[in-house]
């Protein structure tokens, strides 16, 4: 497994720069699709336990990864995981930092693509309002925390992603796949920890719907733009995406990917002979 992460940083790392971004944006559209679906199924569930609408959301969410590991994509959190081929001195600072780069802007654009397609499908006014007003709640609650706590779960959520990624390796058959992603990606979702990926669909769909809602939303729901005060373009991209991209980068890159290369990749000195 470690090998193959090595060989796949390699691989990654050396894709040229219009096929990165092509995949880069199909990740980020998978995500986003992933977090669509948490939303719909965790909308207008004040009645149902808190920890088992989280799991029911988390479950769901997975669909994001099992399409890029599955289908083929270029996700930025997984591909923290090259620093593994760094670390062998296969792939250079500059290749490695280009790959993230290319793929961080494609995710981006990916993810905006899909948050405005659903916005523009008027999805929000799904189950007499509640899908709109799920979309707005998540959204509000990523723009309001503080950095270091969105730090924080941005290193939880991503050693989790990269460890479902790592399990991948050592997956035979799509069914292995789906399990060894299953769980770890579930967690991060229950738990409540932040994927810089996947919030760049959360928050602006947030954000479309809090300005340009048509009116019958409102008044349906009984909410107003003004509940969603710390819901901005400025929050966002200042105290959520900044902080968790970094926490991401720690997470995934340091906690699992540097981690095993010191276990397993790790030069040794042999052992003197007797």
């Amino acid at each position: 497994m470690a090998a193959r992460a090595s060989d796949l940083g390699v691989s990654k790392a050396g894709l040229d720069t219009t096929r990165t971004f092509v995949l880069a944006v199909l990740a980020g559209a998978f995500i986003a699709l992933g977090a669509m679906f948490a939303t719909v199924v965790t909308a207008g569930a004040s009645d149902v336990p808190y920890g088992l609408a989280r799991l029911a959301g988390g479950v769901v969410f997975t669909l994001g990864l099992v399409l890029v590991v599955v289908a083929g994509a270029e996700l930025f959190t997984g591909n923290n995981l090259i620093v593994m081929a760094w670390a062998d001195r296969r792939v250079t600072l500059g290749r490695l930092l280009r790959n993230w780069g290319i793929v961080y802007a494609g995710n981006l654009v990916g993810a905006l693509a899909t948050a405005l397609l659903v916005y523009a499908a008027r999805q929000y006014e799904f189950g007499d309002g509640a899908v709109g007003l799920n979309a707005l709640a998540i959204a509000n609650t990523k723009a309001s925390l503080g950095w270091g706590q969105a730090v924080a779960l941005g290193i939880l959520c991503n050693a989790l992603v990269c460890l479902a990624v790592w399990l991948s390796y050592g997956a035979r058959s799509l069914t292995d796949k789906f399990f060894a992603i299953l769980l770890p990606i579930s967690a991060f979702v229950a738990a409540g920890f932040e994927h810089s990926v996947a919030n760049m669909y959360f928050l602006p769909v947030g954000l479309f719907v809090k300005s340009g809602a048509a009116d019958s939303f409102w008044q349906t729901t009984g909410a107003s733009a003004s509940d969603y005060g710390e819901l901005t373009w400025g929050h966002a991209a200042f105290d959520n995406l900044l902080p968790v991209t970094l926490g991401n980068i720690f997470g995934g890159a340091v906690m699992v990917g540097f981690v095993y290369w010191l276990v397993y990749r790790r030069p040794t000195q042999a052992s003197p002979s007797a």
